[in-house]
């Protein structure tokens, strides 16, 4: 062979090689990836091949599936009191995609899991039809249902958030206004019109409120605040007085902090007495002798600035400010300047104070299960942090106690019914120079005489739809959080 054919055949070898090497870099290596992307047609046509799998709440399934006609797609995901539970579920569209448990869990909820390998491979050879695992949630259907119709009533923007203390179960999770997943869930010309007015919709229904969005929490962080400072030895009893000023001047400045309203007994007055009526000169100041650091520290310790909080599903990060001067840091301690929140966050807030100082990872999973009922997974409580003492936990309850009782917390209220509350209410001021209605929340925790705990944070946006003079966290939060408090305690 001379040279000239020598090299050419050298080079179609080389070449022959680079292909075969490539063409198993991707049979083998990319394998995986690429069955599982999100432009692989073939992975949306078995996802609806079969029955789902369903989304399970109190032992029943709020999810389904319906056999349609259509070529590629056998099935579609069918939804039981789709608005109330879409915060938990998300979506499952064949045209749009998936969300939340649904996206969360789609290997195992459409049968393609690697844990169901070996019913699958059963169900082949016996000709059984193939069908995927289940996902159980620790949703309360009771909480759930008085949180969403709660909201509902006062036909606003807003978002609640219910926790077990003991555990971090999440018992509640919803969020207004909503959406039906069912409405989009196909292919059809109806489903592309819903999905264009949902996502034209001002409101933003598609939004999930009670976890994926933050805002300013307003008073409801003056228990942090009362919190870091009996932790930080600033307050050594809460019934003490704490020789706070009235007006109080935001330190290195000679701008004066007001409180909400004139008139209120705030010039020393207590912890408890300062929580009863909001006094915000009382844990602006408090916050400052803390200093940025401490408060930061405790509200690290609370949840705040994870972001990687998974439930499974990701809440937005709560944001306590890192580089901040006195003049924030004050204006911090009432929950105001740039700390923001999300409802998960401050009901979880509300859970580590009920819980003596101990803050559980927040879950909303308790098991998943394979289509023969076998257990694949099952969630253990964990302790996430413990940013507080049981004595400091003990103390701001008796504050929060006392607000329920003779306080802004007094829309929550159930003495008469066995329950020990303690609450905070919260109004919080945004927009550029608070031109903008503020935000109402409110935070509790209830327990009963057998001594099972929920906490609840419930969050609402009123816009332009109600006077200013009306918005007010226990006027429009207290009465919701007192019905999940019911649901969850009063339970025969």
């Amino acid at each position: 062979m001379n040279k000239p054919l020598r090299h050419i055949a050298i080079f179609c070898g080389l070449l022959v090689l680079a292909l075969l090497i490539r063409a198993n870099w991707i049979q083998y290596a990319q394998s995986d990836d690429l069955s599982k992307h999100e432009k692989n047609r073939r992975v949306t046509i078995e996802r609806y091949a079969q029955p789902r799998g369903n989304i399970l709440v109190a032992g029943k399934p709020i999810t389904g599936s319906k056999a349609v006609d259509g070529q590629d797609y056998k099935y579609k995901r069918t939804f039981k009191q789709g608005p109330m539970y879409a915060p938990i579920t998300g979506y499952s569209s064949q045209a749009f995609g998936s969300t939340a448990l649904e996206n969360l869990n789609d290997e195992l909820l459409s049968g393609t899991d690697d844990r169901l390998f070996i019913q699958n491979t059963v169900n082949m050879l016996t000709g059984k039809k193939q069908r995927g695992g289940d996902v159980y949630t620790t949703i309360d259907p009771d909480a759930q249902k008085a949180a969403f119709e709660g909201l509902g009533r006062l036909n606003l923007k807003g978002g609640v958030a219910a926790i077990e203390p003991e555990t971090g179960k999440i018992l509640a999770l919803a969020s207004t206004p909503s959406y039906d997943p069912s409405t989009f869930a196909g292919m059809s010309k109806a489903d592309g019109d819903q999905w264009k007015k949902l996502n034209a919709d001002k409101a933003k229904p598609l939004v999930n409120r009670a976890l994926k969005e933050t805002y300013p929490p307003g008073s409801t962080f003056k228990v942090l605040t009362a919190a870091a400072a009996i932790e930080a030895g600033k307050v050594t009893d809460v019934n003490e007085p704490t020789d706070t000023p009235d007006p109080y001047k935001l330190p290195t400045t000679s701008t004066f902090l007001p409180n909400h309203t004139e008139g209120l007994p705030c010039k020393n007055a207590t912890v408890t007495d300062a929580m009863e009526v909001s006094c915000n000169t009382v844990f602006a100041k408090l916050a400052d002798e803390v200093g940025k650091d401490k408060m930061r520290e405790v509200a690290e310790g609370f949840g705040f600035n994870d972001g990687e909080l998974d439930t499974p599903i990701r809440a937005a990060k709560s944001i306590y400010p890192s580089e901040i001067d006195r003049p924030q840091t004050a204006l911090s301690g009432i929950g105001q300047g740039s700390v923001t929140a999300s409802p998960l966050q401050i009901a979880m807030l509300a859970a580590g104070i009920a819980n003596d100082g101990k803050v559980m990872k927040p879950y909303l999973v308790d098991e998943l299960r394979g289509p023969d009922r076998d257990v694949l997974a099952k969630t253990t409580p964990s302790v996430r942090s413990e940013p507080i003492s049981a004595d400091t936990a003990a103390q701001v309850r008796e504050a929060m106690e006392s607000t329920a009782k003779n306080g802004s917390g007094r829309p929550a209220l159930l003495e008469d019914q066995g329950i020990t509350v303690g609450a905070k209410t919260g109004t919080a001021q945004h927009g550029a120079n608070n031109e903008l209605p503020p935000y109402a929340w409110f935070i509790s925790y209830g327990k009963n005489s057998d001594g099972k705990q929920v906490a609840v944070a419930v969050f609402v946006d009123p816009g332009q739809d109600i006077p200013r003079a009306d918005i007010a966290g226990g006027k429009l939060g207290g009465p919701i959080a007192k019905d999940v408090m019911k649901a969850v305690l009063l339970k025969d």
